[in-house]
């Protein structure tokens, strides 16, 4: 489609506080730099845009706008009810064994480091129902393995992370009904609510160019398989390999992560706590969604017009809460549970998700607060003139990447972005909704790409703890591999702006050329360090250890 040329777009009805709309968004970035508290940083945002809006009344009026988030709108409580319901069903898998099953079938088979790290980069994308699941489950589940072999705790932090938050922004996952209900932000934001697409199918077309999470994934397979290693984590393989040495001399390890989970309640773990749940998650999502799709489109209807119509999020409620409630019967059943442990592990549950919901909350509230203050107005107003088509997808990925660094937080990133960069991209493609999965899909790229190198970043932070690696030495390894991953995006982006090609031909591109980067850049540094670029192909090791 054809876009107008953003000259001569007609401006957005003109933002009634103009430049002071974007203090709460710029006040949260500064705060979350100097406190390292992204939700307090989030809070604080909010309050100052309500200071601006009421004139003085900011404390009430937060409270009132925080409310709101939670209890005006059906869709957000609903988002709620699902990430609680999915922390309970993930503590009922652990409690029960079905993690530890899946592991033990799997150890006979994984002799080798390259075969532990494809099966937990396997495990990491199966597992895709929510970072903070992914991280406690598959680290917990693999780290003994990898140090048998000899893999650093850096390379098992990085494949965790890598399959953490890149998986759960495509799968049946909260990640999925939050970055719905911000596209919702957005279209609200940009006042098009009734003209835009459904979220749920700009959603889908925005895969393609959410670039940083599929290379991302597709990196740690590229690593594990050839086994190649540049940076620092060249260093630590070898450490690891030669030295026996899984962490470094004087690295300080985060707490272990059965302090956070519990104790399996077996000793002898059943693949069926695992099968029963999930399956039933996915089993539900799946003909629940259908269900809906159909009802709504009416008989005949085409397939995208189903999808249209699809209540994806009631159906994601229906499995999740399925799921919890499948893993205590299953487990009250088979006699390794008394009713009240089973409840006494879904609040447990709850509990590891209270961080995720807290942000979620405070994303929902800044987010209505720039909409009513007219951030995204402003920004466009002043933004058109100067972005063209061609440069939107990058100055949205990189504004979103040093925003997401800034204050450790992918989810208040794309609070923040969002409902900026909807109205930006609606007016710049000449009010059609051509470029919207554009943004939308560098938005989630940029923000997770940042939440990737903060070292404040909670999942970045996870990502150590449930792998017993020093959190600085975890970060310190994985930017290596983050930048690379990005500036690929970056290539195919640019290549995209410039072609209009479907960015779908350009993914398989992008693979040939992340692969000839990881060869190249790991030819040159381990010449320039005169070490192998394979830490596996030098002969001297020992047994492994976490001395």
């Amino acid at each position: 489609m054809a876009m107008a040329d953003p000259g001569l777009l007609l401006p957005l009805q003109s933002s009634e506080f103009g430049a002071l709309s974007l203090l709460p968004p710029l006040l949260a970035i500064f705060l979350a730099m100097i406190t390292r508290r992204a939700i307090l940083s989030l809070f604080l945002g909010v309050w100052s845009g309500a200071v601006i809006y009421t004139g003085g009344h900011g404390f009430v009026k937060t409270l009132t706008w925080t409310a709101e988030s939670i209890g005006a709108s059906l869709f957000n409580a609903k988002i709620l009810m699902i990430v609680m319901f999915l922390g309970a069903g993930v503590a009922m898998i652990w409690r029960l064994g079905g993690a530890l099953a899946i592991a033990n079938a799997a150890t006979a088979r994984l002799d080798s480091q390259r075969k532990v790290g494809l099966a937990t980069w396997i495990f990491g994308m199966l597992w895709f129902f929510g970072d903070y699941s992914n991280t406690a489950i598959v680290g917990t589940t693999m780290r003994d393995m990898a140090d048998q072999m000899r893999m650093s705790r850096e390379k098992l932090s990085y494949i965790i992370d890598s399959t953490a938050a890149p998986v759960a922004t495509f799968g049946i996952s909260s990640w999925v009904v939050y970055q719905l209900s911000m596209i919702d932000q957005g279209y609200q934001s940009a006042g098009i609510s009734e003209q835009a697409p459904s979220s749920f199918s700009v959603f889908l077309q925005s895969i393609p160019f959410n670039m940083y999470c599929i290379f991302a994934i597709v990196m740690v397979g590229i690593i594990v398989m050839t086994q190649r290693d540049f940076g620092e984590m060249l260093d630590a393989e070898h450490r690891s390999w030669k030295e026996g040495k899984v962490l470094r001399d004087d690295a300080n390890p985060m707490q272990s992560a059965e302090d956070s989970l519990g104790d399996v309640v077996t000793d002898e773990p059943s693949l069926r706590f695992f099968a029963i749940p999930v399956g039933t998650l996915i089993t539900v999502v799946f003909f629940g969604a259908a269900y809906t799709g159909y009802t709504g489109a009416g008989a005949g209807a085409s397939f995208i017009t189903i999808v249209d119509n699809a209540a994806f999020v009631d159906a994601l409620l229906w499995g999740s809460f399925s799921m919890a409630s499948m893993g205590i019967i299953s487990g009250t059943i088979a006699g390794l549970m008394s009713l009240e442990e089973a409840m006494e592990t879904v609040i447990d549950g709850f509990g590891m998700m209270l961080t995720a919901a807290s942000i979620l909350i405070m994303a929902w509230t800044i987010g209505g607060v720039t909409t009513t203050l007219g951030t995204g107005t402003y920004v466009t107003n002043s933004a058109q003139a100067f972005i063209s088509p061609t440069l939107l997808p990058i100055v949205i990925l990189f504004a979103a990447a040093l925003i997401a660094f800034s204050t450790g937080t992918s989810w208040g990133t794309m609070a923040i972005v969002t409902p900026i960069a909807i109205p930006l991209a609606w007016n710049i493609g000449g009010a059609s909704p051509a470029l919207l999965p554009v943004a939308v899909g560098t938005v989630f790229s940029g923000a997770i790409f940042g939440d990737h190198c903060s070292p404040i970043s909670d999942t970045t932070i996870l990502s150590s703890t449930f792998t017993g690696a020093d959190h600085i030495d975890h970060v310190r390894t994985q930017i290596y591999y983050a930048m690379t991953v990005i500036s690929v995006a970056a290539v195919m982006l640019l290549v995209w702006g410039a072609t209009r090609i479907t960015p779908l031909a350009l993914l398989p591109v992008g693979v040939g050329l992340l692969y000839a980067v990881v060869y190249g850049l790991s030819e040159w540094d381990s010449s320039r360090k005169g070490v192998a670029p394979k830490a596996s192909t030098t002969e001297q090791r020992v047994a492994p250890s976490d001395d």
